[in-house]
C-alpha cells in the first residue's frame, strides 16, 4: 500500500475555509473535497501533527499518527473499476478481509467518510456516507522488503521465515474451482496473461523489436504447449487458490517481528485466483532480478523442502517469464508518465531488462545433479547452500538433505534431536531412498538437485549416480576433505541445525571403510567461502 517508489509530499496543516468544499458538496459530492478533508490534521482521532500523502494511480494514501488511511481512486481502468461508492466500498471491505488472512493486526478496517450538517465532513460521522476508507495501523517504511534488500537487512533466517509464511498461507488459501476467465487458473489463465502480454509487447514496437517479441512469443507458447495439462491437472488437484496475486518485496513487510504479506489483489480474481506456484514466483522472480539469486533460491527450497508438489516446478520457468513480463509492461506504462529524462531512461532500461529476463527464463538447459558428500562436520550443508544458487535455471538447485529428510519422517522439527536408536541402517536406508526420490521428481521437471549426505558407502554413491544416468542429466561427486580436529570442532560449535551428529558419531565415521571414492576431493578445511567458490570452479568445468 505504502510503496518507497512514490514520493511522500508532506500537507503542511492549516485552518482552511470549508464554504468552498461545501459549495462542491452542494453541487454533487466531488471526490477532490473529500481528499482534501483527509489532507487536514484535525479530520483524524488524536493529537495529530501533520498528514503525509501517497498518491497512486488506484488510490490515495494518508499518514496521520500511527495509522494509514486509503481512499480508492474514483476511477476506471481496464483492469480495475473504481467509479463508484458501492464498488470503492466493497472492493475496501475485500481488501481488508483478504489482507486479514497474511496480516491480522495490520488490517484495522472500513470506515466511512460522511457528510454531517452544515455540509461538513468527518471520519465515520452519522450521516450520509460520501467515501470509503481502509485504515491500517501505520509501520516504517523501512521495514518493506525491498528497502531492506538494499541496506542487506534480509537475513538467512528472516527469508526462511518468509518462505514457511508463504507456504502457510498457501495451504490455507480456498480452493479455487471456477474456471478461467472467472479465474486465473489452470492453462487457459496463464496464457491470458502471456497473450495479453504479448499483445503490449507489439503495440510497444519503439521500445522491443518485432523478432524479440516473435522469440517470446514462440517460447512461451511451447512452454504453454507442453505444460497445458499439467497445469490443467493441478487445477482439479486443488493447487489453485485464493492467492496474494502480488507478492512482490514491496508488499512484504517487518511487521511485529514477522514477515507480513499485504496488499493482495482484491479488485480481479484473473490475478489473485492463481495457481501457488505463479503466486510465489513473482517473490522469486523479484528476488533474482535484484541480483539476490541466493535469496531466491533459500526461498524455493523452504518452500519445497517437504518435497510436496515438486511436480509443479515443471511450470516454474513459464511463471517466472509471465512475472518478468508484468513487470516489463508496467515499466513501459509508467516511463509514459514521467516528465523527467532521467527517471524516463531508467523505466526504459528496466522494461528492457525484465523483457530480457522473460526470454532468458523460457531459454533454460538441461538440468544437473550434484551429490556432496563428507563426513559429519565437513561442510557439506554449507557448500551446497552456497553451490545452489548457481547451479542449472533460475532460481537454481533444489537441495534434498538426509538430516531433515529423517526429521520429516520423525514428524518433528528440523532442530528437534532424535535418539540414537533411530540411526539405524535400515532407517538410514530409508532416508536415502527417499533423497533419491526426490531429486528424481525434482529432475523430471527440470530442476537440478544438490544431495547433501555423508554418502560412506559405496552403495549410495553408486545410487546417485545412476540416478543421473536414468534421468540423461549430467553428475558431479564432491567429496569434502576436512581433518578430524576441525570437524570435531564445527561439531561441537553448531547450534538450531538439523543434524544430530555428535563428536562420537563422527569417531565411528572415521573408521568407516568408504571403499573407493572417485568423486572430486576438495580440500574443505579453509574459510567456507573459499571452499565455496572452489566447489563452483569444479562445477563449471565439470557442467559447463
Amino acid at each position: 500500500m505504502v510503496h518507497a517508489v512514490l514520493s511522500v509530499r508532506t500537507v503542511e496543516m492549516k485552518e482552511r475555509t470549508m464554504g468552498k468544499v461545501a459549495h462542491q458538496i452542494a453541487r454533487s459530492v466531488d471526490q477532490a473535497a473529500v481528499l482534501a478533508f483527509m489532507e487536514q490534521a484535525n479530520s483524524y482521532p488524536g493529537a495529530i501533527d501533520t498528514v503525509d500523502r501517497i498518491d497512486t494511480h488506484g488510490a490515495v494514501v494518508f499518514l496521520a499518527g500511527d495509522k494509514a488511511y486509503k481512499i480508492r481512486r474514483a476511477v476506471k481502468y481496464p483492469y480495475l473499476d473504481y467509479s463508484t461508492l458501492k464498488r470503492r466500498g466493497d472492493f475496501s471491505q475485500q481488501e481488508v478481509d483478504l489482507n486479514r488472512r497474511t496480516a491480522p493486526n495490520l488490517y484495522i478496517g472500513v470506515l466511512p467518510v460522511t457528510l454531517e450538517p452544515g455540509n461538513q465532513f468527518k471520519l465515520d460521522g452519522n450521516g450520509k456516507t460520501v467515501e470509503w476508507v481502509v485504515v491500517m495501523r501505520r509501520f516504517e517504511q523501512n521495514a518493506l522488503f525491498d528497502h531492506m534488500l538494499e541496506r542487506d537487512a534480509l537475513s538467512s533466517e528472516l527469508v526462511a521465515n518468509l518462505g514457511d509464511e508463504i507456504r502457510s498461507f498457501h495451504d490455507a488459501a480456498e480452493v479455487v474451482t471456477t474456471l478461467p476467465p472467472a479465474s486465473g487458473g489452470g492453462a487457459d489463465g496463464i496464457r491470458w496473461v502471456v497473450e495479453e502480454g504479448l499483445d503490449e509487447f507489439r503495440q510497444a514496437s519503439d521500445h522491443f523489436s518485432a523478432e524479440a517479441v516473435a522469440r517470446l512469443a514462440g517460447l512461451s507458447q511451447t512452454a504453454l504447449g507442453q505444460l497445458t495439462s499439467l497445469l490443467d491437472q493441478r487445477m482439479k488437484q486443488g493447487r489453485v487458490r485464493k492467492c496474494h496475486g502480488d507478492l512482490h518485496l514491496r508488499n512484504i513487510c517487518l511487521f511485529e517481528g514477522r514477515p507480513t504479506l499485504f496488499d493482495a489483489i482484491e479488485f480481479d480474481p484473473r490475478l489473485s485466483e492463481v495457481d501457488v506456484l505463479y503466486d510465489i514466483a513473482f517473490l522469486i522472480m523479484d528476488l533474482d532480478r535484484y541480483d539476490r539469486r541466493d535469496l531466491a533460491n533459500q526461498v524455493l527450497n523452504r518452500y519445497f523442502g517437504d518435497g510436496v508438489d515438486l511436480e509443479a516446478l515443471a511450470a516454474l520457468p513459464l511463471f517466472l517469464s509471465a512475472r518478468a513480463g508484468i513487470r516489463a509492461k508496467v515499466a513501459v506504462t509508467a516511463e509514459a508518465s514521467q516528465d523527467d529524462d532521467a527517471h524516463r531512461q531508467a523505466l526504459r532500461n528496466d522494461a528492457q531488462a525484465y523483457f530480457e529476463a522473460a526470454v532468458a527464463y523460457l531459454e533454460a538447459g538441461r538440468p544437473s545433479l550434484i551429490a556432496i558428500g563428507g563426513l559429519s562436520g565437513s561442510g557439506k550443508t554449507t557448500v551446497a547452500r552456497g553451490l545452489a544458487p548457481s547451479i542449472g535455471r533460475s532460481p537454481g538447485a533444489l537441495i534434498a538433505r538426509s538430516d531433515v529428510i529423517r526429521k520429516q519422517h520423525h514428524g518433528v522439527s528440523e532442530t528437534a534431536r532424535l535418539p540414537a536408536s533411530t540411526y539405524t541402517r535400515q532407517e538410514s536406508e530409508a532416508v536415502y531412498a527417499e533423497m533419491m526420490k526426490r531429486a528424481s521428481r525434482a529432475l523430471d521437471a527440470g530442476q537440478s538437485v544438490i544431495l547433501d549426505a555423508v554418502f560412506a558407502h559405496p552403495e549410495e554413491r553408486n545410487a546417485a549416480k545412476s540416478l543421473a544416468a536414468d534421468q540423461g542429466v549430467e553428475f558431479l561427486g564432491i567429496w569434502l576433505d576436512v581433518p578430524a580436529d576441525t570437524m570435531k570442532s564445527r561439531i561441537e560449535a553448531r547450534h538450531g541445525d538439523a543434524s544430530d551428529a555428535t563428536a562420537a558419531v563422527l569417531e565411528r565415521q572415521i573408521h568407516f571403510q568408504l571403499g573407493p571414492l572417485d568423486w572430486h576431493r576438495i580440500d574443505a578445511d579453509g574459510a567456507s567461502d573459499a571452499v565455496i567458490a572452489t566447489t563452483k570452479s569444479v562445477a563449471t568445468r565439470q557442467l559447463g
